[in-house]
């Protein structure tokens, strides 16, 4: 990940159907949101002039249509949300986000044998 950025929740809902849908039009953008959302179309149009200034989405011209696309992975993002997260909450340590949620009873039976399985899948990759 090369560099940091911060969005909010209403940005990110709109990342979201980007990532999903890209490259797609302000036009689809909106008509998608005003339906999922109570958000008038001049409020989509905010967020999108938002994400563009962060660095975050890109558009292009077509005529009279502006087409966006997102300029940063969602993987990115997540990573990135991720270790702040941690940092935030739990000085960068994992081990004292899985204690935590197991304490509290965060974690359903299925949670732990998922849990399990992945760190079982990545014990075995970096063994080989």
């Amino acid at each position: 990940m090369k560099s940091s950025f911060s969005i909010s929740e209403a940005e990110y809902q709109v990342m979201k159907l980007i990532w999903d849908k890209a490259p797609v039009s302000t036009k689809e953008v909106t008509e998608i949101l005003t339906e999922k959302t109570s958000w008038k179309p001049k409020t989509i149009q905010t967020l999108l002039s938002r994400l563009v200034k962060k660095g975050v989405i890109g558009f292009e011209k077509v005529g009279r249509v502006f087409v966006y696309t997102p300029l940063i992975k969602e993987e990115d993002y997540v990573e990135q949300e991720s270790s702040s997260f941690l940092d935030k909450f739990y000085e960068g340590a994992l081990n004292s986000m899985v204690v935590n949620f197991l304490e509290q009873d965060k974690l359903t039976e299925s949670d732990i044998d998922e849990l399990k399985k992945i760190l079982d899948e990545r014990k075995e990759k970096k063994g080989k």
